[in-house]
């Protein structure tokens, strides 16, 4: 596979605190990889050891098919979930001058805020000082200042943290386009809802240790459970329910009298939903037939439980 970032068996320990133990994972050219975990988990610490802001006391990174180096810092956007202006600059200096140490010249500089102030419809911000703006508004800025010399690699650390869900979804949107333009992006949050617009791969990061890696279609297609939820139409559900609860378990079930609509949630032993579709079909009218497929939230919590972590 043609990957952007490969990190090899990597350990970082501070102290007597163990903040990555052997991790290692593939990341993609041109794909929104999702890194997950709760808060301490050693996302960020990872992220730090690809920034170069601190080293692997064991393993490697490469960027690019070469071990990571300096240089490479040129070449990636980093966004961190602690945002770093300052606050007493005006919006349109600080932005030019962080540009420039990204080795933009200052015309392309202005050339490509420019566009991205028009693009995010802030082009009346350049005088403002950043004191002025809300937190949702300086996130703004810091996410320009991060995309503006088009790295091949851009790392969102909770990117979505203090927006409003409509500027969440435009923020949201332009990380698609960047994805579609050809970046590569490492997004790394606690937030599961998000995962699933976004990520195409993902990896699951619990006490230090990686617990899961992988296509997300692939992995919620592992994490399949046989899970259906139904829909008929019939005069008498208590018969059906009694006939079906012999071969099959029933989760939950309700009977709408009015329209003699029957809802119900089961789980096959085994992957035939075939033989239960054609049972259904010679006692009721099915309304539908869907398997549940579990969410990315769902899949961390059975392998935290399955890895013997549930007892948090």
């Amino acid at each position: 596979m043609n990957n952007i970032l490969v990190v090899d068996d990597v350990t970082k320990q501070y102290g007597d605190h163990k903040a990555l133990t052997g991790v290692s994972l593939e990341i993609p050219k041109n794909s929104i990889y999702g890194l997950l975990g709760p808060n301490g988990a050693g996302k960020t610490t990872l992220i730090r050891i690809i920034n170069q802001i601190t080293y692997p006391d064991q393993g490697t990174v490469f960027f690019d098919g070469k071990p990571l180096k300096p240089e490479h810092i040129a070449q990636i956007g980093y966004l961190p979930e602690e945002r770093g202006l300052y606050k007493s600059m005006k919006v349109g200096e600080q932005a030019l001058y962080l540009a420039q140490l990204k080795g933009l010249s200052k015309r392309e500089a202005k050339e490509r805020l420019k566009y991205w102030f028009d693009r995010l419809d802030i082009g009346d911000w350049w005088g403002k000082k950043i004191q002025e703006l809300s937190k949702g508004m300086a996130q703004k800025i810091q996410f320009i200042v991060t995309v503006l010399h088009e790295p091949k690699l851009l790392i969102f650390d909770e990117p979505f943290s203090g927006f409003d869900p409509i500027n969440a979804n435009i923020i949201k949107d332009e990380i698609l386009k960047l994805k579609e333009n050809g970046a590569s992006i490492i997004f790394s949050t606690h937030r599961m809802e998000s995962v699933e617009e976004l990520c195409e791969y993902i990896a699951l990061i619990h006490r230090s240790e990686k617990i899961l890696d992988g296509k997300l279609s692939e992995i919620k297609k592992a994490f399949k459970n046989n899970i259906f939820d139904v829909g008929v139409t019939l005069e008498n559900p208590d018969l059906l329910l009694e006939n079906l609860k012999e071969k099959y378990e029933i989760l939950s079930s309700n009977y709408n009298n009015l329209e003699k609509q029957l809802d119900f949630s089961i789980q096959l032993p085994n992957d035939n939903s075939g033989e239960l579709l054609s049972l259904l079909g010679s006692k009721a009218n099915v309304n539908n037939f869907v398997e549940t497929i579990p969410s990315a939230n769902d899949i961390f919590i059975r392998t935290i439980q399955n890895k013997g972590f549930e007892n948090e």
